[in-house]
């Protein structure tokens, strides 16, 4: 069976939004070999998922950063835009992206669907709210949280939807020069 697995940045106080009026940058992935880490991430999965709100910016995000060669998220961008992605909606019709389906059905069993077809391992890139769901349903096989080093008081967490404790196993760390600490944790 495929995994599902998240990354996702989030602030020292566990917010994954970048603050009420978008003021949080969060610090670019050339630093410290994080954008090695997200490639080698992302390359041991052939399917993405992301939820609607996300998807109308981040998949013509990424389509735009690949008409430009000397971008340096270049070849990032190349893997997402030939990796298929699954977008999870209630309102869209159709899907207007390549190489992207829509998913429509209940939650649960849209994952297991896809956790039980052939290939390798699947990640989610977000948004907030549908990462919300697939955590309260203890879907995510396993967290790749990117901690940057600021609090921000208030904002979207990745948990809020949790109705029961979730316990956590600690695989790996890496502390970043940058001050981001890279934290892998699989489900127990």
């Amino acid at each position: 069976m495929r995994k599902l697995k998240l990354q996702m940045q989030v602030t020292l106080d566990g917010f994954n939004s970048a603050g009420p009026n978008d003021e949080q940058q969060w610090v670019t992935w050339d630093l410290d070999g994080i954008k090695q880490y997200v490639v080698d991430l992302l390359d041991t999965s052939d399917t993405i998922l992301i939820g609607r709100k996300l998807a109308v910016d981040y998949i013509p995000f990424w389509q735009d950063t690949f008409t430009k060669p000397d971008d340096p998220m270049y070849d990032f961008a190349t893997r997402i835009v030939n990796t298929k992605k699954v977008v999870f909606t209630k309102t869209l019709d159709k899907s207007i992206w390549d190489k992207t389906e829509l998913a429509k059905g209940n939650l649960k069993d849209e994952i297991n669907r896809l956790k039980n077809q052939d290939g390798k391992d699947i990640i989610v890139y977000g948004g907030s709210s549908f990462v919300s769901s697939l955590i309260k349903d203890g879907l995510i096989d396993e967290f790749h949280f990117f901690v940057n080093p600021i609090a921000i008081g208030k904002g979207v967490s990745a948990f809020e939807q949790l109705e029961n404790w979730q316990p956590l196993k600690l695989k790996n760390s890496i502390t970043c020069d940058s001050g981001i600490l890279i934290l892998y944790y699989e489900r127990n």
